[in-house]
């Protein structure tokens, strides 16, 4: 999702003179574009990622909108303290930016990865998470993080394009309807795509309903909530620790709106169970949240 990020923020930055860019000494091959478009308003602040987003602050107290990038654990972890204080608490528009959430960058080990990112993002006074699934929700995501103008989290990961969705509502989106369905899957982010190849590849396509978690806090309306009514079955897909995570948002809604399903069954990053490390499939897989366990976790709704 670098490449529709960059030329996105390309878009939107020569529209609104007020954007802001600063990279944390990251991006090369996928920002350089940003970098000659944007002149003085694009910033290398180094290394320095909590002094990065104290300096957003400062710049968008003074009537900026300021986009904070660096890979997700060192934009959220390293800078909580300061994106919570200056940014969140005072409301001002310092977005941060992620990328590879999740076990996204693979074999650099728990240093390099976010699984807890959007529980501790999510809980802070005025913030919003994005997480899309799909490479062409990136500029929508983006349109709406500038329009909102308040603290934002965009967690970027590497997805397909979305070729068709049945409507979103508040923060859930609709993106396969099944003929007879026996079943919904909810699924946050890129592993979104491991749903669909597997109900492609097991030819399951026709018994689930699919939705995907857009947003972060979550946020159901009368049209979400009705859809998730009618699920006899819930199968919840998310490359995130259960903590705080989509799940378990959503688990709370379902007791707030009387909503019981037959069977509910949650897939989320376990972590490191063997203390190993490996790329991103390698961890999905020990999660459950490849391909072949999602098939095995579908076949016990039929």
């Amino acid at each position: 999702m670098r490449r529709e990020f960059s030329d996105a923020i390309e878009k939107i930055a020569l529209q609104d003179e007020k954007i802001i860019f600063i990279t944390g000494d990251l991006g090369y091959n996928a920002l350089e574009n940003l970098q000659e478009k944007l002149g003085n308003r694009f910033i290398n602040a180094g290394v320095a990622e909590q002094n990065m987003v104290g300096m957003a602050a400062g710049l968008a107290y003074k009537g900026f909108k300021v986009f904070c990038y660096s890979i997700a654990p060192f934009v959220v972890y390293r800078c909580w303290e300061q994106f919570r204080n200056d940014a969140c608490l005072h409301n001002l528009p310092v977005f941060l930016v992620g990328n590879g959430g999740g076990y996204g960058y693979g074999i650099m080990g728990s240093s390099h990865h976010a699984i807890e990112d959007l529980a501790g993002l999510s809980s802070l006074q005025n913030v919003k998470c994005w997480i899309p699934a799909f490479a062409n929700e990136v500029e929508g995501s983006l349109n709406e993080i500038v329009s909102r103008n308040r603290p934002a989290y965009l967690r970027l990961g590497a997805g397909k394009n979305l070729a068709q969705d049945f409507g979103q509502f508040a923060s859930l989106k609709y993106i396969h309807q099944a003929q007879d369905s026996k079943g919904t899957i909810v699924a946050l982010g890129p592993v979104a795509n491991n749903v669909i190849s597997a109900l492609e590849s097991s030819n399951l396509a026709d018994s689930f309903d699919v939705l995907t978690v857009l947003t972060l806090p979550l946020e159901l309306n009368q049209e979400g909530t009705a859809i998730l009514r009618k699920a006899k079955n819930l199968l919840l897909v998310e490359e995130h620790v259960s903590v705080g995570g989509m799940a378990q948002q959503l688990s709370v809604q379902l007791l707030e709106n009387g909503i019981a399903p037959q069977k509910f069954i949650s897939l989320r990053a376990e972590g490191y169970p063997d203390g190993t490390y490996g790329d991103q499939k390698f961890h999905q897989k020990q999660s459950g949240l490849d391909e072949g366990n999602i098939i095995e976790k579908l076949k016990l709704f039929l």
